[in-house]
Order: C-alpha cells, then sequence, then structure tokens
C-alpha cells in the first residue's frame, strides 16, 4: 500500500478516537461522581481531545487528498467518506447529550463542540466523495518523438 492509505486508515482511526473520547466524558458529565473534593472542568479536556485526534484526522485526510487527487483512489474516499460520516453522526448524538447534562458542568465549549464538528465534517464528506469521481489520466501522446 502507498502511504496516503495508511493515511487514510490512520485518519480514520482519529475520526473513531475523538467521536468515543467526546462521547465519554459527555457521559461523564451527564452521571458525575458526588464527591465534593472532585473538580472537573471540561473546556481543557475537550481542547485535548481535539489537538490529539480530530486536528490531525482532518490533517492526515487533506493530505491523502492531496497525494491521491491525481489517481483517484475509491479505498481513500471510502475511509474519508466514513471517518466525515462517523464524525457527523457521533457529534450529533453527543448534542443530543448536552441536554442530560447538569448546568455546573456546562460550558460554552460543550455546546460549540458537536456542532462545530458536525460543520467541519462535511468538507470531509465532500473531499472524499471528490475522489470517487477522480479518473487517472491518460499519458500524453508525443508526436513529435522519433522512436520507431
Amino acid at each position: 500500500m502507498a502511504i496516503e492509505k495508511y493515511m487514510a486508515i490512520a485518519g480514520l482511526a482519529l475520526c473513531i478516537f475523538f467521536v468515543a473520547e467526546i462521547i465519554t466524558i459527555f457521559n461523564f458529565m451527564s452521571n458525575p461522581l458526588n464527591d465534593e473534593t472532585f473538580l472537573f472542568e471540561a473546556k481543557p479536556k475537550i481542547f485535548q481531545f481535539i489537538s490529539m485526534s480530530i486536528a490531525p484526522a482532518t490533517i492526515m485526510f487533506g493530505v491523502c487528498f492531496v497525494l491521491s487527487k491525481r489517481y483517484g483512489s475509491k479505498f481513500n474516499a471510502t475511509l474519508m467518506v466514513s471517518g466525515g460520516i462517523i464524525v457527523l453522526i457521533g457529534m450529533a448524538y453527543a448534542y443530543t447529550m448536552i441536554e442530560n447534562m447538569q448546568t455546573e458542568m456546562m460550558d460554552d465549549s460543550v455546546k460549540i463542540t458537536p456542532v462545530l464538528f458536525m460543520i467541519v465534517s462535511i468538507p470531509i464528506i465532500f473531499v472524499g466523495s471528490r475522489l470517487f469521481k477522480t479518473r487517472p489520466r491518460k499519458p500524453k501522446k508525443n508526436y513529435l518523438d522519433d522512436n520507431f
């Protein structure tokens, strides 16, 4: 396999990782510990999860697209589109979990993150679907070549 296929696989894995992290933290915020000594802030954790998973996934998908845009790869396109769909569905589910959270745990990052990454997943799906339509280019014929 070429390097762009490995990058697409890594991007898909990072998308799954991001959705799992956000759903886990939102689930924790819905059912927190009742210990009074435990302090929890969502904003640093969410920013950490973004920088660990979805930001590198977006970069991986971008580099994968640039490397395979000349010949088009259905495998890479499938991985990119599925990564975008996973993020879209996962963030839609995370958005439904917001109403079950306690108000003292709520933060502006908690409200913005699902909506923001639902919007980010749409260009990932679009760019991935462009690879489905790309066909390999035919080599140009050299009409002035004297080799018989």
